[in-house]
Protein backbone atom coordinates (compact mmCIF):
# COMPACT_ATOMS: atom_id res chain seq x y z
CA UNK A 1 0.00 0.00 0.00
CA UNK A 2 3.18 2.18 1.13
CA UNK A 3 4.50 2.18 -2.26
CA UNK A 4 0.69 2.95 -4.01
CA UNK A 5 0.68 6.15 -2.28
CA UNK A 6 4.45 7.28 -2.90
CA UNK A 7 3.59 6.54 -6.44
CA UNK A 8 1.09 8.57 -6.21
CA UNK A 9 3.16 11.27 -4.54
CA UNK A 10 5.78 11.15 -7.02
CA UNK A 11 3.66 11.10 -10.19
CA UNK A 12 1.74 13.99 -9.11
CA UNK A 13 5.27 15.90 -7.81
CA UNK A 14 6.72 15.12 -11.11
CA UNK A 15 4.04 16.98 -13.34
CA UNK A 16 4.23 19.89 -11.08
CA UNK A 17 7.70 20.35 -11.99
CA UNK A 18 6.24 20.02 -15.56
CA UNK A 19 7.36 16.07 -16.32
CA UNK A 20 6.15 15.23 -19.61
CA UNK A 21 3.07 12.91 -18.63
CA UNK A 22 4.44 9.68 -20.29
CA UNK A 23 7.86 9.96 -18.44
CA UNK A 24 6.07 10.36 -15.43
CA UNK A 25 3.82 7.58 -15.28
CA UNK A 26 6.19 5.17 -16.67
CA UNK A 27 8.83 6.13 -14.49
CA UNK A 28 7.05 5.97 -11.19
CA UNK A 29 5.18 3.03 -13.04
CA UNK A 30 7.86 0.86 -13.43
CA UNK A 31 10.18 1.89 -10.42
CA UNK A 32 6.57 0.96 -8.57
CA UNK A 33 6.45 -2.56 -10.21
CA UNK A 34 10.17 -2.89 -9.29
CA UNK A 35 9.74 -2.34 -5.43
CA UNK A 36 6.80 -4.45 -5.80
CA UNK A 37 7.43 -7.74 -8.05
CA UNK A 38 11.61 -7.57 -8.60
CA UNK A 39 13.42 -5.79 -11.41
CA UNK A 40 13.36 -8.54 -13.55
CA UNK A 41 9.54 -9.23 -13.58
CA UNK A 42 9.15 -5.35 -14.07
CA UNK A 43 11.26 -5.27 -17.31
CA UNK A 44 9.42 -8.17 -18.45
CA UNK A 45 6.44 -6.59 -17.88
CA UNK A 46 7.66 -3.15 -19.37
CA UNK A 47 8.38 -4.99 -22.56
CA UNK A 48 5.53 -7.10 -23.12
CA UNK A 49 3.25 -3.56 -21.94
CA UNK A 50 4.64 -1.67 -24.54
CA UNK A 51 4.50 -4.69 -27.43
CA UNK A 52 0.86 -5.77 -26.55
CA UNK A 53 -0.21 -1.76 -26.60
CA UNK A 54 1.59 -0.92 -29.74
CA UNK A 55 0.41 -4.17 -31.59
CA UNK A 56 -2.94 -4.12 -30.29
CA UNK A 57 -6.02 -4.59 -32.73
CA UNK A 58 -8.10 -2.01 -30.67
CA UNK A 59 -6.34 0.81 -30.98
CA UNK A 60 -5.52 1.13 -34.50
CA UNK A 61 -8.48 3.21 -34.36
CA UNK A 62 -6.43 6.14 -32.60
CA UNK A 63 -4.04 6.73 -36.03
CA UNK A 64 -7.26 6.33 -38.17
CA UNK A 65 -9.83 8.68 -36.55
CA UNK A 66 -6.70 11.05 -35.70
CA UNK A 67 -6.24 11.26 -39.33
CA UNK A 68 -10.10 11.38 -40.12
CA UNK A 69 -9.68 14.53 -37.81
CA UNK A 70 -7.13 15.89 -39.38
CA UNK A 71 -8.28 16.10 -42.47
CA UNK A 72 -11.63 17.48 -41.87
CA UNK A 73 -9.76 20.39 -40.35
CA UNK A 74 -7.80 21.14 -43.05
CA UNK A 75 -10.55 20.84 -45.58
CA UNK A 76 -12.30 23.46 -43.79
CA UNK A 77 -15.61 22.09 -42.83
CA UNK A 78 -16.12 23.93 -39.57
CA UNK A 79 -17.12 26.97 -41.43
CA UNK A 80 -19.35 25.16 -43.59
CA UNK A 81 -21.24 23.28 -40.16
CA UNK A 82 -21.32 27.03 -38.49
CA UNK A 83 -22.89 28.25 -41.20
CA UNK A 84 -25.50 25.67 -41.26
CA UNK A 85 -26.26 26.28 -37.67
CA UNK A 86 -25.95 29.86 -37.85
CA UNK A 87 -28.92 29.38 -41.00
CA UNK A 88 -31.11 27.75 -38.48
CA UNK A 89 -30.54 29.74 -35.00
CA UNK A 90 -29.36 32.72 -35.83
CA UNK A 91 -32.83 33.63 -35.82
CA UNK A 92 -32.94 34.39 -32.64
CA UNK A 93 -31.23 36.61 -29.74
CA UNK A 94 -27.88 34.81 -28.76
CA UNK A 95 -28.22 33.03 -32.07
CA UNK A 96 -24.60 33.14 -33.41
CA UNK A 97 -23.89 31.92 -29.63
CA UNK A 98 -26.33 28.98 -29.78
CA UNK A 99 -24.74 27.97 -33.67
CA UNK A 100 -21.20 28.27 -32.30
CA UNK A 101 -22.53 25.42 -29.67
CA UNK A 102 -24.22 23.69 -32.97
CA UNK A 103 -21.32 24.06 -34.81
CA UNK A 104 -18.90 22.67 -32.18
CA UNK A 105 -21.22 19.66 -31.99
CA UNK A 106 -20.61 19.15 -35.60
CA UNK A 107 -17.20 19.26 -35.72
CA UNK A 108 -16.98 17.39 -32.51
CA UNK A 109 -18.68 14.62 -34.25
CA UNK A 110 -15.99 14.16 -37.02
CA UNK A 111 -12.99 15.32 -34.88
CA UNK A 112 -13.03 13.62 -31.20
CA UNK A 113 -10.83 16.84 -29.85
CA UNK A 114 -12.32 18.73 -26.96
CA UNK A 115 -8.80 21.41 -27.71
CA UNK A 116 -8.82 20.94 -31.84
CA UNK A 117 -12.40 21.66 -31.40
CA UNK A 118 -12.24 25.09 -29.38
CA UNK A 119 -9.66 26.34 -31.56
CA UNK A 120 -10.89 25.76 -34.96
CA UNK A 121 -14.55 26.46 -33.90
CA UNK A 122 -13.14 29.87 -32.15
CA UNK A 123 -11.31 31.29 -35.24
CA UNK A 124 -14.43 30.58 -37.11
CA UNK A 125 -17.42 31.99 -34.69
CA UNK A 126 -15.46 34.52 -32.33
CA UNK A 127 -14.65 36.95 -35.61
CA UNK A 128 -18.38 36.92 -36.23
CA UNK A 129 -19.63 36.93 -32.96
CA UNK A 130 -17.56 40.46 -32.41
CA UNK A 131 -18.58 41.48 -35.95
CA UNK A 132 -22.00 41.56 -34.13
CA UNK A 133 -21.12 42.80 -31.12
CA UNK A 134 -21.79 40.42 -28.57
CA UNK A 135 -20.38 40.16 -25.23
CA UNK A 136 -16.58 38.95 -24.87
CA UNK A 137 -17.66 36.91 -22.21
CA UNK A 138 -20.45 34.95 -23.62
CA UNK A 139 -18.36 34.77 -27.03
CA UNK A 140 -15.61 32.92 -25.19
CA UNK A 141 -17.51 30.93 -23.04
CA UNK A 142 -19.63 29.63 -26.00
CA UNK A 143 -16.61 28.01 -27.75
CA UNK A 144 -14.48 27.10 -24.66
CA UNK A 145 -17.77 25.05 -23.55
CA UNK A 146 -18.70 24.35 -27.04
CA UNK A 147 -15.01 22.65 -27.79
CA UNK A 148 -15.75 20.19 -24.64
CA UNK A 149 -18.19 18.40 -26.63
CA UNK A 150 -15.51 16.83 -29.43
CA UNK A 151 -13.66 14.49 -26.53
CA UNK A 152 -17.52 12.84 -25.99
CA UNK A 153 -19.60 13.06 -29.28
CA UNK A 154 -17.73 10.16 -30.93
CA UNK A 155 -15.47 9.68 -32.35
CA UNK A 156 -14.11 10.56 -29.16
CA UNK A 157 -9.94 9.76 -28.72
CA UNK A 158 -10.11 9.87 -24.71
CA UNK A 159 -13.28 7.07 -24.56
CA UNK A 160 -10.88 5.17 -26.92
CA UNK A 161 -7.90 5.36 -23.87
CA UNK A 162 -10.68 4.91 -21.46
CA UNK A 163 -11.66 1.62 -23.02
CA UNK A 164 -8.05 0.43 -23.81
CA UNK A 165 -7.53 0.77 -19.71
CA UNK A 166 -10.79 -0.82 -18.71
CA UNK A 167 -11.34 -3.16 -21.10
CA UNK A 168 -14.54 -2.10 -22.29
CA UNK A 169 -15.91 -1.87 -25.79
CA UNK A 170 -15.05 1.25 -27.95
CA UNK A 171 -18.02 0.67 -29.97
CA UNK A 172 -20.10 0.75 -26.63
CA UNK A 173 -18.64 3.87 -25.15
CA UNK A 174 -19.25 5.47 -28.42
CA UNK A 175 -22.84 4.91 -28.81
CA UNK A 176 -23.15 5.61 -25.18
CA UNK A 177 -21.69 8.80 -25.58
CA UNK A 178 -24.23 9.99 -28.57
CA UNK A 179 -26.89 10.98 -25.95
CA UNK A 180 -25.02 12.70 -23.23
CA UNK A 181 -23.41 15.04 -25.74
CA UNK A 182 -26.55 15.75 -27.08
CA UNK A 183 -27.96 16.34 -23.63
CA UNK A 184 -24.83 18.69 -23.33
CA UNK A 185 -25.30 20.53 -26.39
CA UNK A 186 -29.26 21.43 -25.63
CA UNK A 187 -28.01 22.86 -22.08
CA UNK A 188 -25.57 24.85 -23.30
CA UNK A 189 -28.23 26.16 -25.20
CA UNK A 190 -30.47 26.70 -22.76
CA UNK A 191 -27.69 28.26 -20.74
CA UNK A 192 -27.20 30.91 -23.32
CA UNK A 193 -31.21 31.39 -23.85
CA UNK A 194 -30.95 32.02 -19.96
CA UNK A 195 -28.43 34.63 -20.02
CA UNK A 196 -29.28 36.98 -22.99
CA UNK A 197 -33.02 36.39 -21.30
CA UNK A 198 -31.80 37.85 -18.34
CA UNK A 199 -29.33 40.03 -20.02
CA UNK A 200 -30.55 41.00 -23.32
CA UNK A 201 -27.08 43.96 -23.78
CA UNK A 202 -25.09 40.76 -23.85
CA UNK A 203 -26.60 39.18 -27.45
CA UNK A 204 -28.31 41.29 -29.72
CA UNK A 205 -30.33 39.44 -32.61
CA UNK A 206 -28.52 38.74 -35.76
CA UNK A 207 -29.52 38.91 -39.51
CA UNK A 208 -32.44 36.76 -40.42
CA UNK A 209 -31.79 34.18 -42.77
CA UNK A 210 -34.64 32.89 -45.37
CA UNK A 211 -35.27 29.57 -46.45
CA UNK A 212 -33.40 29.35 -49.85
CA UNK A 213 -29.90 30.48 -47.08
CA UNK A 214 -30.97 27.83 -44.82
CA UNK A 215 -31.29 25.38 -47.27
CA UNK A 216 -28.32 26.07 -49.06
CA UNK A 217 -26.64 25.62 -46.15
CA UNK A 218 -27.98 21.86 -45.27
CA UNK A 219 -26.63 21.20 -49.16
CA UNK A 220 -23.41 22.00 -47.87
CA UNK A 221 -22.97 20.04 -44.86
CA UNK A 222 -24.93 16.41 -45.89
CA UNK A 223 -21.43 15.00 -46.99
CA UNK A 224 -20.31 15.67 -43.30
CA UNK A 225 -23.80 14.53 -41.82
CA UNK A 226 -24.02 11.62 -44.54
CA UNK A 227 -20.11 10.66 -42.89
CA UNK A 228 -20.84 10.78 -39.27
CA UNK A 229 -24.22 8.56 -40.30
CA UNK A 230 -22.16 6.15 -41.22
CA UNK A 231 -19.83 5.91 -39.34
CA UNK A 232 -21.42 5.58 -35.99
CA UNK A 233 -24.81 3.91 -37.54
CA UNK A 234 -22.27 0.93 -38.71
CA UNK A 235 -20.94 0.55 -35.29
CA UNK A 236 -25.04 0.39 -33.83
CA UNK A 237 -26.26 -1.37 -36.58
CA UNK A 238 -23.31 -4.62 -35.78
CA UNK A 239 -22.17 -3.76 -39.70
CA UNK A 240 -18.46 -3.06 -38.88
CA UNK A 241 -16.21 -2.91 -35.79
CA UNK A 242 -15.21 0.86 -34.33
CA UNK A 243 -11.71 -0.05 -36.09
CA UNK A 244 -13.23 -0.79 -39.63
CA UNK A 245 -15.33 2.57 -38.36
CA UNK A 246 -12.76 4.64 -38.19
CA UNK A 247 -11.23 3.10 -41.81
CA UNK A 248 -14.36 4.19 -43.52
CA UNK A 249 -14.24 7.58 -41.64
CA UNK A 250 -10.55 8.39 -42.87
CA UNK A 251 -11.60 7.51 -46.43
CA UNK A 252 -14.65 9.57 -46.27
CA UNK A 253 -12.68 12.72 -45.02
CA UNK A 254 -10.36 12.29 -47.33
CA UNK A 255 -13.00 11.49 -50.19
CA UNK A 256 -15.25 14.70 -49.04
CA UNK A 257 -11.47 16.83 -49.29
CA UNK A 258 -10.97 16.07 -52.63
CA UNK A 259 -14.12 16.15 -54.14
CA UNK A 260 -14.49 19.65 -52.64
CA UNK A 261 -10.75 20.51 -53.60
CA UNK A 262 -10.51 22.24 -50.47
CA UNK A 263 -7.46 19.01 -49.92
CA UNK A 264 -3.96 19.23 -51.74
CA UNK A 265 -1.44 16.70 -51.63
CA UNK A 266 0.40 19.37 -49.07
CA UNK A 267 -2.61 19.13 -46.98
CA UNK A 268 -2.96 15.32 -47.18
CA UNK A 269 0.70 14.33 -46.18
CA UNK A 270 0.46 17.03 -43.64
CA UNK A 271 -2.66 15.49 -41.87
CA UNK A 272 -1.08 11.83 -42.32
CA UNK A 273 2.65 13.17 -40.00
CA UNK A 274 0.40 14.41 -37.60
CA UNK A 275 -1.81 11.71 -37.28
CA UNK A 276 1.07 9.48 -37.04
CA UNK A 277 2.64 11.90 -34.31
CA UNK A 278 -0.13 12.26 -32.18
CA UNK A 279 -0.54 8.46 -32.36
CA UNK A 280 3.15 7.93 -31.42
CA UNK A 281 2.35 10.25 -28.34
CA UNK A 282 -0.20 8.87 -27.13
CA UNK A 283 1.07 5.38 -27.11
CA UNK A 284 4.05 6.46 -25.15
CA UNK A 285 1.55 8.05 -22.46
CA UNK A 286 -1.13 5.02 -22.90
CA UNK A 287 2.01 2.50 -21.77
CA UNK A 288 2.99 4.59 -19.04
CA UNK A 289 -0.56 5.15 -17.47
CA UNK A 290 -0.73 0.75 -17.96
CA UNK A 291 2.15 0.37 -15.94
CA UNK A 292 1.16 2.90 -13.88
CA UNK A 293 -2.21 0.61 -13.25
CA UNK A 294 -0.39 -2.25 -12.60
CA UNK A 295 1.44 -0.70 -9.71
CA UNK A 296 -2.11 -0.23 -8.30
CA UNK A 297 -3.43 -3.90 -8.91
CA UNK A 298 0.07 -5.89 -7.58
CA UNK A 299 0.52 -3.51 -4.60
CA UNK A 300 -2.99 -4.57 -3.71
CA UNK A 301 -4.31 -0.97 -3.19
CA UNK A 302 -6.68 -1.35 -5.46
CA UNK A 303 -8.59 -3.94 -3.78
CA UNK A 304 -7.68 -2.34 0.01
CA UNK A 305 -9.46 0.63 -1.11
CA UNK A 306 -12.62 -1.43 -2.61
CA UNK A 307 -12.80 -3.25 0.68
CA UNK A 308 -12.16 -0.03 2.71
CA UNK A 309 -15.51 1.19 1.14
CA UNK A 310 -17.20 -1.57 1.33
CA UNK A 311 -16.23 -1.88 5.18
CA UNK A 312 -17.97 1.36 5.44
CA UNK A 313 -21.02 0.72 4.65
CA UNK A 314 -21.77 3.71 2.33
CA UNK A 315 -24.27 3.68 -0.32
CA UNK A 316 -22.69 3.10 -3.71
CA UNK A 317 -24.24 6.24 -4.99
CA UNK A 318 -22.43 7.81 -2.29
CA UNK A 319 -19.11 6.91 -3.46
CA UNK A 320 -20.30 7.56 -7.05
CA UNK A 321 -20.39 11.18 -5.79
CA UNK A 322 -17.09 11.17 -3.83
CA UNK A 323 -15.27 10.33 -6.91
CA UNK A 324 -17.10 12.70 -9.24
CA UNK A 325 -16.31 15.67 -6.11
CA UNK A 326 -12.43 14.65 -6.39
CA UNK A 327 -12.74 14.83 -10.38
CA UNK A 328 -14.15 18.41 -9.98
CA UNK A 329 -11.43 19.43 -8.13
CA UNK A 330 -9.03 18.16 -9.89
CA UNK A 331 -10.07 19.61 -12.93
CA UNK A 332 -9.26 22.98 -11.36
CA UNK A 333 -5.57 22.14 -11.79
CA UNK A 334 -4.88 18.77 -13.84
CA UNK A 335 -4.90 18.16 -17.70
CA UNK A 336 -7.69 15.74 -18.74
CA UNK A 337 -5.61 13.30 -20.10
CA UNK A 338 -3.57 13.66 -16.76
CA UNK A 339 -6.18 12.69 -14.13
CA UNK A 340 -8.03 10.52 -16.66
CA UNK A 341 -4.81 8.33 -16.62
CA UNK A 342 -3.92 8.72 -13.19
CA UNK A 343 -7.80 7.86 -11.38
CA UNK A 344 -9.30 5.14 -13.51
CA UNK A 345 -7.17 2.76 -12.90
CA UNK A 346 -7.88 3.62 -9.04
CA UNK A 347 -11.10 3.79 -9.48
CA UNK A 348 -12.63 2.33 -12.25
CA UNK A 349 -12.34 -1.86 -10.27
CA UNK A 350 -13.97 0.31 -7.18
CA UNK A 351 -17.04 1.08 -9.46
CA UNK A 352 -17.02 -2.31 -10.59
CA UNK A 353 -17.06 -3.80 -7.64
CA UNK A 354 -20.33 -1.61 -6.47
CA UNK A 355 -21.83 -3.05 -9.26
CA UNK A 356 -21.77 -0.35 -11.55
CA UNK A 357 -21.68 -0.44 -15.59
CA UNK A 358 -18.19 0.71 -16.32
CA UNK A 359 -18.95 1.92 -20.27
CA UNK A 360 -21.55 4.43 -17.74
CA UNK A 361 -19.07 5.34 -15.30
CA UNK A 362 -16.71 6.11 -18.21
CA UNK A 363 -19.46 8.77 -19.81
CA UNK A 364 -19.48 10.17 -16.35
CA UNK A 365 -15.95 10.53 -16.13
CA UNK A 366 -15.76 12.03 -19.46
CA UNK A 367 -18.21 14.77 -18.54
CA UNK A 368 -17.05 15.67 -15.30
CA UNK A 369 -13.23 15.78 -17.60
CA UNK A 370 -15.20 18.45 -19.74
CA UNK A 371 -16.13 20.54 -16.48
CA UNK A 372 -12.72 20.59 -15.48
CA UNK A 373 -10.96 21.88 -19.59
CA UNK A 374 -13.36 24.67 -18.61
CA UNK A 375 -13.13 25.47 -14.97
CA UNK A 376 -10.66 28.23 -13.48
CA UNK A 377 -7.65 28.82 -13.19
CA UNK A 378 -6.66 25.93 -15.42
CA UNK A 379 -9.23 24.94 -17.92
CA UNK A 380 -7.20 24.21 -20.96
CA UNK A 381 -10.27 25.19 -23.26
CA UNK A 382 -9.59 28.91 -21.09
CA UNK A 383 -6.32 29.06 -22.07
CA UNK A 384 -6.66 28.14 -25.89
CA UNK A 385 -9.74 30.75 -26.18
CA UNK A 386 -7.18 33.43 -24.62
CA UNK A 387 -4.64 32.64 -27.19
CA UNK A 388 -6.32 33.15 -29.56
CA UNK A 389 -7.82 36.00 -28.88
CA UNK A 390 -5.43 37.95 -26.34
CA UNK A 391 -6.93 41.31 -26.60
CA UNK A 392 -10.00 39.85 -24.22
CA UNK A 393 -9.04 40.03 -20.06
CA UNK A 394 -8.92 36.38 -18.64
CA UNK A 395 -11.41 37.19 -15.73
CA UNK A 396 -13.95 38.25 -18.91
CA UNK A 397 -13.37 34.55 -20.20
CA UNK A 398 -13.57 33.01 -16.36
CA UNK A 399 -17.05 35.15 -15.99
CA UNK A 400 -18.41 33.86 -19.10
CA UNK A 401 -18.04 30.25 -18.83
CA UNK A 402 -20.00 30.58 -15.48
CA UNK A 403 -23.22 29.26 -17.33
CA UNK A 404 -21.90 26.50 -19.28
CA UNK A 405 -20.30 25.15 -16.05
CA UNK A 406 -23.61 25.63 -13.96
CA UNK A 407 -25.29 23.24 -17.16
CA UNK A 408 -22.67 20.68 -17.17
CA UNK A 409 -23.51 20.40 -13.19
CA UNK A 410 -26.54 19.69 -14.27
CA UNK A 411 -26.21 17.26 -16.82
CA UNK A 412 -23.83 15.28 -14.52
CA UNK A 413 -26.13 14.83 -12.27
CA UNK A 414 -28.94 13.75 -14.78
CA UNK A 415 -26.47 11.33 -16.04
CA UNK A 416 -25.26 9.88 -12.34
CA UNK A 417 -29.35 10.09 -11.59
CA UNK A 418 -30.27 8.03 -14.64
CA UNK A 419 -27.66 6.06 -15.90
CA UNK A 420 -29.95 4.89 -18.80
CA UNK A 421 -29.50 7.90 -20.80
CA UNK A 422 -25.89 6.75 -21.41
CA UNK A 423 -26.86 3.06 -21.69
CA UNK A 424 -29.69 2.55 -24.01
CA UNK A 425 -28.34 3.15 -27.05
CA UNK A 426 -25.69 0.35 -26.22
CA UNK A 427 -27.80 -1.85 -24.69
CA UNK A 428 -30.46 -1.68 -27.80
CA UNK A 429 -27.03 -2.85 -29.98
CA UNK A 430 -26.95 -6.13 -28.34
Amino acid sequence: MSVAILSFVAVFGLLSFGVPLAVALGGVGFAGLTAVIGLKAAGAMLSQTAFDTANGYTLSVLPLFLFMANLIARAGIASTLYDASNAFLGRVRGGLAMATIAGCAGFGAVCGSSLATAATMGSVAMPEMKRFGYDDGLATGAVAAGGTLGILIPPSIILVIYGTITEQSIGDLFLAGILPGLLGALLYICAIAVAVGLRPELAPAAAVSDKTDRWAAVIGVWPVALLFSVVIGGIYLGVFSATEAAGIGAFGALAIGVLRRSLGAGDILAAALEAGVMTAVLLFVLIGALLFSNVMVFSGFSALLSELVQSLGLAPILVVLAIVAIYLVLGCVFDSLAMLLLTVPLFAPLVADLGYDLVWFGIVVVVAIELGMISPPIGMNLFIIRTLNPEIPLMKIYRGIVPFLLADLVRLAILVLVPAIALVLPASMR
